[in-house]
């Protein structure tokens, strides 16, 4: 079987914007779904694809401040979204198929990152349930309306290289390492890609996953300014430092790309980077660059959603 997670000369990159990667693309009559929709990368993602044409529904846990933030974009429809309390989903959930109106486009953008030691549900670690499992139950319970053509793209992040799937403790209840959990769930979102795609493909579901870059958003609000000096983010006086951090408009362009970029039409279950799709990590020769050997195996991917389907009892297929 051919390897195709390698780059396919999009013609884009680390520098083009969500709008760059839209040029030419009509998606007028297309329906998306933006998990956190309204602001960071989240927004970004929103404004390009109602620019396109595209309607979109985002799901937020604080809608007034959504709509505030929205108020000036086109088709934009707020709905109530807590990805860490699986009754919040299944509601949110039950709203959209109401509608009955299939949806083209699924981006799971939403998420937390490097938080505190948090329980959220029947004890579970707040960056795997929120960041995978919230998404993996919101896939499920919408099925019907992605069947039949559409991409659900998760935004994972190129700290999945900092951890496997904790196979012995993936609720971290035997000590917590917060940048362990956030990589686990990043792995999670890659893993899921794999597997939805695999299951997805013959109701025309395709799946992918993404780094977005380094970019300054709401993301980091978990860390201190110190932290950040020390990771070579900021400088002393509190000042961005590291030239490859990209604009929001850059870092939401991967998700817009892997979302409708038709050079991905015959393609699924990859993990794209930069608006391409990535190098594996073990031959990229630097660190954090491509996707690891691990958050694309394919016996990884099954038993992770298995583990998902026993933890929400949403998706056995």
């Amino acid at each position: 079987m051919a390897d195709h997670q390698k780059p396919l000369g999009s013609g884009f990159g680390a520098h083009s914007t969500a709008s760059d990667v839209l040029s030419g693309i009509d998606l007028t009559g297309k329906r998306a779904i933006v998990t956190g929709g309204h602001s960071g990368l989240g927004l970004e993602t929103t404004r390009a694809l109602t620019e396109a044409g595209a309607e979109v529904i985002i799901g937020v846990r604080d809608p007034k401040a959504a709509r505030s933030a929205t108020r000036d974009l086109p088709n934009v429809t707020v709905d109530a979204l807590d990805l860490g309390d699986l009754a919040s989903v299944d509601l949110f959930a039950k709203q959209v198929l109401a509608s009955g109106h299939h949806i083209d486009m699924l981006i799971n953008n939403a998420g937390i990152m490097a938080c505190p030691e948090t329980r959220v549900g029947p004890g579970w670690e707040a960056q795997f349930a929120t960041n995978h499992l919230g998404h993996f139950a919101l896939t499920n319970l919408i099925w019907p309306l992605l069947e039949g053509g559409a991409r659900v793209v998760s935004v994972s992040s190129a700290g999945h290289h900092n951890s496997p799937i904790r196979w012995d403790d993936v609720q971290f209840a035997d000590g917590y390492d917060k940048w362990l959990a956030y990589g686990q769930s990043k792995t999670a979102n890659a893993l899921f890609a794999v597997h939805l795609d695999r299951v997805g493909r013959k109701h025309a579901i395709r799946a992918f996953s993404l780094h977005p870059g380094k970019i300054f958003t709401p993301l980091q609000r978990h860390l201190t300014q110190a932290e950040m000096t020390a990771e070579g983010w900021l400088d002393e006086n509190g000042n961005p430092a590291d030239p490859t951090f990209k604009t929001p408009a850059q870092g939401a362009a991967t998700q817009v790309w892997a979302a409708t970029s038709p050079q991905l039409d015959s393609l699924g279950g990859l993990y794209c980077e930069d608006c391409d799709i990535a190098v594996r990590a073990e031959a990229a020769g630097e660190p954090f660059v491509g996707v690891k050997a691990y958050a694309t195996d394919a016996t990884e991917a099954e038993r992770t959603w298995r583990l998902s389907v026993e933890l929400t009892k949403i998706g056995s297929r």
